[in-house]
């Protein structure tokens, strides 16, 4: 197949032995009520096979509804989270000690009357063939094991996919493929265009969480995909990036997609952007603004799930009937959120209102300010930011996309990194922080980036209220030339009540200056060079773009 790129291989980044991953042997016992099959092969139209483990009730029970969960972090490696991650909110209890990362707990589910098949990506642990990561052979060895799963004396003929990230993101590719089994999937936090949601953010290379997780995606015995050199031969959205997004519009199984506000930089965007290119008529959205795998494990999040998958692998009546197509969280500040029901994303009804900057005061209004002026300030200094204030008199419920519109320009250079941030500050002028990614307590309302040479917008993709990079080209600037730039601001929903003000930060750094975990995402690739000016008022009316939602 003519793919437009040079396939990329490499030595891999760990080995299966060095990760204590345990050696390819077939085992079968019976523990906690289940049987359990280590090590099973399965076959795929390629000519090697794919490993799995199998978990199947004990006793006879039947033909069995199957849930897949597809993996490179390898399948024989339980994750006690709440062990690993004491800050991620998960609970002692919530997981057993088969529990693999980011996917369905075995007992669980087998206790409820399925079977369940955790898989191991090709090409990962001990393999028989090389590794890629969301391409297209990879999403064809999926859609083979969901037909072997769904063809088995123990199968009902219906399966289900569930898992958190990856186990998530790599729903979307193998749904669009419409194997016959597949049944439901359930996409939880699954970033759905990797080049733009993960390896730039605006345009920005991100330089923390994507060289890591390559070095986990890449324990193998074989080579693997060489991710860092394809990054650096493709900087633009070609089609060597384009082979790892799904065609959306050609997903028709019943969907329940689950995002955050929380995971901006990670699964926000692509969860989200992934939602509303279905066109399954049988399709539901929740989004949260908690800790990403507590809300996966939390006891009411599982009887959700076990609703959604009893309908739709059983035959079961669930409440599902009862859900509304959207249900989201309105947080008021970490922990405390309204829960509100909508009808489509974004939410029917918003009322996009511009909040005009001033240079001058440093506040934002309705009205544009008549006379033009600047805010200067040093990009390469962590304090060094621009800082723009809305004192807000009236509840205010801010649910979905935010753009910002700047003029802006550098006094050095050719290039401008701007790093964006929403905040919500208390009465009392203290910052209400928010659960970010999976750990934290402190994050914001909302956060965007913008390389300036990257501003060119995708016409068929962008809308007034969602700016889309066609990230194909680099387009300079000269010293103080002044450039119109359209930024998206990830998606959130929160409250804000009188005395409370929306905060509005550009900088030319990440907006966290304290320390982070190699997880956390960072942009030190930086192009910056010499004082930014961003512009306001008269004739460059810069503004940031707001979706007010009633209540």
């Amino acid at each position: 197949m003519e793919t437009g790129y040079r396939e990329r291989l490499r030595a891999p980044l760990n080995s299966p032995d060095f990760r204590g991953a345990r050696p390819r042997r077939y085992e079968r016992s019976v523990v906690n009520g289940m049987i359990v099959e280590r090590d099973v092969r399965v076959p795929t139209r390629f000519g090697f096979d794919i490993w799995i483990d199998l978990f199947r009730p004990e006793g006879e029970r039947g033909e069995l509804p199957v849930l897949v969960a597809w993996t490179p972090y390898g399948k024989h490696d339980p994750a006690p989270l709440a062990t690993i991650f004491p800050a991620s909110g998960v609970q002692e209890g919530w997981m057993s000690d088969f529990t693999i990362f980011e996917a369905p707990d075995p007992v669980y589910w087998t206790a409820r009357g399925y079977a369940v098949i955790t898989a191991d990506v090709p090409g990962t642990w001990f393999a028989e063939t090389e590794a890629s990561y969301f391409s297209p052979r990879e999403a064809q060895c999926h859609y083979d094991l969901i037909e072997w799963a769904g063809t088995q004396p123990w199968s009902n003929g219906k399966v289900g996919l569930s898992g958190v990230s990856y186990l998530s993101s790599c729903q979307w590719k193998v749904a669009a493929l419409k194997p016959p089994h597949l049944a439901a999937i359930n996409v939880w936090e699954g970033w759905s265009d990797t080049y733009n949601e993960i390896v730039r953010h605006g345009g920005i290379p991100e330089t923390s969480f994507w060289p890591y997780i390559h070095v986990r995606w890449g324990a193998s015995d074989r080579q693997v995909e060489d991710l860092w050199a394809q990054t650096v031969e493709h900087p633009y959205f070609d089609a060597y990036w384009r082979s790892k997004v799904a065609d959306f519009s050609a997903i028709d199984v019943p969907a329940y997609v689950v995002a955050s506000w929380s995971d901006h930089g990670v699964h926000t965007r692509g969860t989200l952007e992934g939602f509303k290119g279905l066109s399954s008529p049988r399709r539901w959205l929740e989004i949260h603004g908690g800790k990403k795998w507590a809300y996966y494990y939390e006891p009411d999040s599982i009887a959700r799930q076990a609703a959604f998958f009893d309908h739709f692998l059983k035959g079961e009546e669930t409440d599902l009937v009862d859900w509304p197509p959207v249900r989201l969280h309105v947080r008021d500040r970490y922990g405390e959120a309204t829960i509100r029901a909508a009808t489509a994303w974004p939410v029917e009804g918003t009322r996009y209102e511009r909040l005009y900057l001033d240079g001058e005061s440093g506040g934002l209004g309705a009205l544009p300010p008549a006379a033009g002026s600047e805010v200067c300030y040093d990009p390469l200094d962590q304090q060094g930011c621009a800082v723009f204030d809305f004192p807000v008199t009236e509840d205010l419920d801010l649910v979905g996309h935010m753009k910002l519109k700047l003029w802006v320009s550098t006094d050095e250079g050719d290039d401008l990194d701007l790093h964006v941030a929403v905040e919500k500050l208390r009465p009392d002028g203290g910052k209400e922080g928010f659960a970010h990614w999976a750990v934290f307590e402190d994050g914001p309302v909302a956060l965007g980036w913008q390389r300036v040479s990257r501003r060119a917008l995708d016409p068929v993709r962008s809308t007034a209220h969602q700016p889309v990079l066609s990230n194909d080209r680099d387009e300079k600037l000269a010293p103080g030339e002044i450039a119109e730039v359209d930024i998206e601001i990830l998606p959130s929903g929160t409250r804000f009540r009188p005395g409370d003000t929306l905060r509005l930060i550009v900088k030319g750094r990440d907006i966290f200056d304290h320390p982070k975990p190699m997880l956390y995402m960072r942009h030190e690739d930086t192009v910056n060079r010499g004082a930014h000016r961003i512009h306001t008022g008269g004739d460059r009316a810069s503004y940031i773009l707001i979706p007010r939602v009633d209540k």
